[in-house]
């Protein structure tokens, strides 16, 4: 309830970043998101639409707390039974338990769990629309049958010395069941588990485990865990709402559910695997509380001190779930929910800690004799640790005043005009757009493309539902390229080799686009982001080149618009809503997405607007332009340059005799 109550008391009012609005969409027109489909997730996010509180993202937002809420409450559980565990071999006398003490049963299991409720990574996605807290529940649920099949068959044996036939079995065949459902929300870090539970398996139940029935039979229950996947191509089929990938066949359902347009992601060359380990790093540093206040951390060493000398099997089945989370994500240069990937490292280290915690009281009983208040300081020492990570992170997680994709929506829209053509390789501006626009029917008006998705055949589909006008303007370009692109996605080493079709392939691409805007010219004004118009994407640079030939950009708030003429004309000054950022209501780490991609919009956005303004001798509409970039971040050296510029412009033009 505590974690309940705190995730509610910071939860976002609306839809976030990322891939929040895109998740949304998928679960309320109960559509297909984007690889691998999180089919569990998005069966149990539209349950929660129809939840008659709040708007449809705050409903979502909710499911992913109580998700969160549940998955502490199974840890705890998780801990307990961990710590019951009869070791299988002789406990050493100096970590013999000197006393009973009830403190000892219930606070270990509690301190894990608030740990894990206060810690980063967790309490972040419990407050907006994501998969990784159901991932996670799912996660704890498997470990504690495990666990708990684990102790049972070891106290059978005692019994039996035959863990073959009277063990409780049950237990592994249910563990095997939420371990296939698990695959079903995200099967990368569920699919990792496998190793530490063999190993598991192996030290409770022998090798003989993987020549007996009981294999079958686990492999059976995973697998009906596993049909949930069938969703995919039922809701293909149905061509509802989202249908990304388009997986209605066995091929497409493979790319889906391999995940095929993200495997350039990985990487596993010595610089990569240093950069993702510096930031692992910086995440598990600040995981549990400020970076110079490591109580947690140490904590988890008393747990793995501890373990290593009471219960190896424990410490090596949690140190090898951490060790394969580690080393695949390492390999995976994604960057906005990185973090996320870690949950499974940073789950088995909270149970560590949780040893930890049981030592630090077993080191206070020892003490009682000569310190009788050693176990009260002990237990109030290890109540801090937790709130010490509630203080470090609350900041950082409290999204309570979270309009920060809201407004970025509104603020790119209030200067588009009705019928307006919006080209854009941002994902944050896509994402919660898909929301606003298909659950909240904002803006109907404008049509908004995805470049980025232009490169995936099933996004034309998307396009010609919702889009039908653009898309029959535009056929025989569009046919053109997917003659390519349909080819290209069956034997993409095809293109690679041959330079004449990869030239080909890129011109159709190219040739669509500009279509597109000479289309839709004549009817409306046509939009980019600033990501297309200042070729922040090498792949795109000859787009750039040829939107810049072709028209003139001329900056309207945090747009683009593309004009044929060469003349001046009068950039629009919104009112940009900047919930969030200067008003010091919301914080930011440096390696946030906020921070990286939205905020520098922002600021680049009202300097390019006082650039152009200077270029046409307005110099003091720029000086007020650079001014405002400034305000919001007064280390941007390029406004300040131009701010110089421009005053100096105006002294000059302001001096006797130069009129």
């Amino acid at each position: 309830m505590v974690a309940l109550a705190l995730y509610g008391w910071t939860l976002a009012p609306t839809v976030t970043l990322v891939d929040s609005g895109e998740l949304i969409v998928a679960a309320r027109s109960l559509g297909v998101a984007h690889p691998p489909g999180f089919p569990l997730y998005v069966l149990l996010a539209h349950l929660a639409t129809w939840v008659p509180l709040g708007n449809v993202a705050q409903r979502v937002n909710v499911a992913s707390a109580v998700f969160a809420a549940l998955a502490i409450a199974v840890l705890a559980a998780v801990v307990a039974e961990a710590l019951r565990v009869v070791p299988t071999r002789p406990t050493p006398k100096k970590d013999a338990d000197p006393g009973r003490d009830p403190t000892s049963a219930f606070l270990p299991p509690l301190v894990a769990a608030l740990l894990l409720a206060f810690a980063r990574t967790l309490w972040s996605y419990a407050t907006l629309a994501e998969v990784y807290t159901l991932n996670a529940l799912l996660i704890v649920v498997v470990l504690l049958l495990m666990l708990r099949w684990r102790r049972q068959a070891v106290d059978a044996g005692k019994r039996r010395k035959d863990l073959g036939v009277h063990s409780p079995e049950r237990l592994l065949y249910a563990a095997a069941f939420a371990f296939g459902l698990g695959l079903g929300v995200h099967h990368v870090t569920v699919a990792l588990l496998l190793p530490g539970l063999a190993l598991l398996v192996v030290a409770t139940a022998g090798w003989r485990f993987f020549i007996s029935r009981r294999l079958t039979y686990a492999a059976l229950g995973a697998c009906a865990g596993l049909a949930v996947y069938l969703y995919l191509p039922i809701a293909a089929w149905r061509e509802a709402g989202l249908n990304w990938g388009d997986p209605r066949t066995l091929q497409r359902i493979w790319w889906h559910l391999t995940g095929k347009q993200y495997q350039a992601y990985f990487s596993f060359s010595p610089g990569e695997l240093g950069t993702q380990a510096v930031a692992f790093a910086h995440h598990a540093a600040r995981e549990f509380g400020p970076w110079w206040c490591p109580a947690g951390l140490l904590l988890i060493a008393f747990g793995a001190g501890a373990l290593f000398r009471r219960d190896r099997v424990l410490l090596a089945f949690l140190g090898l779930i951490a060790a394969c989370n580690v080393a695949y994500t390492l390999g995976y240069a994604i960057a906005e929910d990185m973090d996320a990937y870690y949950l499974p490292t940073y789950i088995a280290a909270t149970i560590v800690a949780g040893a930890g915690a049981q030592q630090v009281l077993r080191w206070a009983r020892a003490l009682a004799a000569r310190w009788p208040r050693a176990p009260l300081v002990a237990a109030t020492a290890l109540l801090l640790i937790p709130v010490i990570a509630l203080a470090g992170n609350f900041r950082f997680n409290d999204r309570s005043r979270y309009w920060i994709a809201r407004d970025y929506v509104d603020n790119i829209l209030q200067t588009v005009e009705p019928g307006g053509l919006l080209l854009t390789l941002d994902w944050q501006v896509c994402s919660p757009l898909l929301y606003t626009r298909t659950i909240e029917q904002e803006r109907r008006d404008v049509t908004v493309i995805d470049v980025n998705l232009l490169r995936r055949s099933w996004y034309f589909d998307y396009l010609r539902r919702e889009y039908p006008a653009l898309m029959q303007q535009n056929r025989e370009a569009v046919a053109a390229f997917l003659e390519d692109l349909t080819q290209w996605e069956q034997d993409p080493e095809l293109y690679q080799r041959d330079a004449a079709l990869n030239q080909r392939i890129d011109t159709r691409f190219h040739d669509m686009i500009m279509a597109f805007v000479q289309h839709h010219l004549r009817s409306g004004p046509v939009y980019i982001t600033q990501d297309i118009a200042l070729n922040r994407s090498a792949q795109d640079t000859r787009l750039t080149q040829a939107l810049a030939a072709a028209y003139q950009l001329v900056p309207q708030g945090l747009v683009f618009q593309l004009v044929r003429d060469r003349s001046f004309r009068n950039p629009a000054e919104p009112v940009l809503i900047t919930r969030g950022f200067a008003d010091g209501t919301l914080s930011f780490e440096s390696d946030d997405v906020v921070q990286l991609k939205v905020f520098p919009v922002y600021v680049s956005m009202l300097y390019n607007r006082g650039r152009y303004l200077s270029l046409f001798g307005d110099h003091a509409r720029a000086v007020n332009a650079f001014k405002q970039a400034l305000a919001l971040d007064p280390s941007f050296a390029p406004a300040q340059t131009a701010l110089a510029g421009s005053f100096k412009a105006m002294q000059k033009t302001d001096r006797p005799g130069t009129r």
